[in-house]
């Protein structure tokens, strides 16, 4: 599987790298340039900033699904 950025939000991180990069090491970075520095951090972080959600997300489903039994349990009669 591999990660895909929204055209309209990559558009927006290229337009942003720019002066992030002005900012942070004084020098200019061209659209183009931008665009291929986001492809090399989507492909090198993306699977992993993906898996950990994902492990983020199960882990915080099964802590309320745990609740789930405190919050909504009824002792049943003998």
């Amino acid at each position: 599987m591999s990660i895909t950025i929204d055209p309209v939000r990559r558009e927006r991180l290229v337009e942003m790298l720019p002066g992030f990069y002005q900012d942070e090491f004084d020098e200019e970075l061209s659209p183009f340039r931008a665009g291929k520095l986001l492809d090399f951090v989507a492909e090198a972080l993306g699977p992993q900033v993906y898996n950990q959600a994902v492990q983020d997300a199960r882990r915080f489903m099964q802590q309320h699904l745990d609740d789930l039994d405190r919050e909504v349990h009824q002792p049943e009669p003998l």
